[in-house]
């Protein structure tokens, strides 16, 4: 694999003309393995997922095909770019070194191990559950010293959201050994954790990057929106670990939370947006989260199917939001200009696509359901290859301009 991606490597920097760029730089900077391997899963979960899908797989002994897909796309993809992210992140918030070299490449070695651990015959459930669960208290402890050392008390929100992240995982192993009833799914109420990660990135960045690259915007911040939006999203949480809630009173809290999200991107949108794909993206990726939260609104009305909301929650908002910022912060962090390729451009357009067909194909093709998740899943692939294949170089290389990271 390590060999694999050194051609890929080389070969983009010829490509791009980037052949001054020497050595290697893996473990340099949190984001550097971490959107990597969640690239590479992202590609390889999905195919594992179809041939799960069509049977031509068994699923690992510890899970149904369903149960893996859910876990491993939450716990293993997406925990990914949020550890690479807030690796990163936290040492540009902070001005504290986040950890790097033997301690990072460490913690993408049980990330990994995480990943391959249920399909090796004969490991006990104990072990699996076990180095799993591992990963997330390990990289919350990496970050409690800059966090606790640096000025801003609010990015210490962090460290419980990852404790709750850890807690979810536990939860959710123990479901699936059934030693734990009585709860609502753990993978949903990681999705809605996830979902409030994002809330807080987007809030924090999306105004940033805006204005940064489009010469006289202002955003527009609304500071009750903002307490908004965290509230709903916490109740949300803990609604769907209550299962009890669901219905009615759930639909209600989805519906609030679109529409408050709606208000927060009116504050952000400029029409300058579409020239630039990196930034669109990332506004569309957003859209998709308001998009969802409607959707889950009228599913738990009983007005739409579920199935088909929860994927424009996961497909949209997850897939394409985190896309796109594995795609800017890479750049910003290896001393490239935010301009992204034409590949680059189709790979967001491709997994927009991939979303698209997944929530209303899949919701009004019954008839035809099948091939809809299996033209959706494609898209998927093709959208985060083109990604390892344009951004292997870039993460595996030093920075081009000389400075650590």
């Amino acid at each position: 694999m390590i060999c694999i991606l050194r051609a890929m490597a080389l070969t983009t920097d010829r490509h791009k003309g980037a052949a001054s760029v020497q050595g290697w730089a893996p473990f340099a900077l949190g984001f550097r393995p971490f959107f990597l391997l969640g690239a590479l899963a992202a590609v390889l979960l999905m195919v594992v997922w179809t041939l799960l899908w069509h049977g031509v797989l068994a699923a690992p002994a510890h899970y149904d095909p369903v149960a893996w897909h859910g876990h491993e796309m939450l716990f293993g993809y997406t925990v990914a770019v949020i550890a690479g992210f807030l690796l990163t992140a936290v040492r540009n918030w902070t001005g504290i070194q986040t950890w790097t070299g033997p301690r990072l490449a460490m913690l993408a070695a049980l990330w990994l191990l995480g990943r391959l651990l249920p399909w090796i015959p004969g490991v006990p459930a104990v072990l699996v559950v076990a180095v799993d669960v591992a990963f997330l208290p390990l990289v919350l402890i990496s970050l409690v010293h800059p966090l606790w050392k640096g000025q801003n008390r609010v990015n210490r929100v962090f460290l419980p959201l990852l404790a709750a992240m850890a807690l979810a995982n536990l939860l959710s192993h123990l479901q699936l050994l059934d030693v734990v009833s009585g709860l609502g799914d753990m993978r949903r109420v990681m999705l809605d954790l996830i979902l409030l990660i994002i809330a807080l990135v987007a809030g924090r960045v999306m105004p940033f990057f805006t204005q940064n690259v489009l010469p006289g915007f202002q955003s527009t911040q609304r500071p009750w929106v903002e307490r908004l939006t965290m509230v709903l999203l916490v109740l949300l949480v803990i609604a769907q670990a209550i299962p009890a809630s669901a219905g009615v009173p759930t639909g209600l809290l989805w519906l609030a939370f679109a529409g408050s999200q709606a208000v927060r991107m009116a504050g952000w949108f400029e029409r300058r947006i579409f020239t630039i794909p990196v930034l669109w993206v990332l506004h569309v990726g957003y859209a998709w989260l308001v998009l969802g939260a409607v959707l889950s609104g009228i599913a738990e009305l009983g007005l739409f199917a579920p199935a088909s909301a929860l994927h424009a929650l996961t497909a949209g908002a997850v897939g394409v939001f985190t896309m796109g910022m594995m795609a800017r912060v890479a750049r910003g962090h290896s001393g490239r200009s935010i301009d992204v390729t034409r590949v680059m451009t189709a790979a967001f357009v491709v997994m927009n696509l991939a979303a698209l067909i997944r929530v209303f194909g899949t919701a009004w093709g019954s008839a035809t359901y099948a091939r809809w998740v299996d033209l959706s899943a494609l898209l998927w692939i093709v959208g985060f290859a083109l990604f390892v294949w344009q951004y292997a170089s870039i993460l595996l290389r030093p920075r081009v301009d000389g400075k650590p990271g």
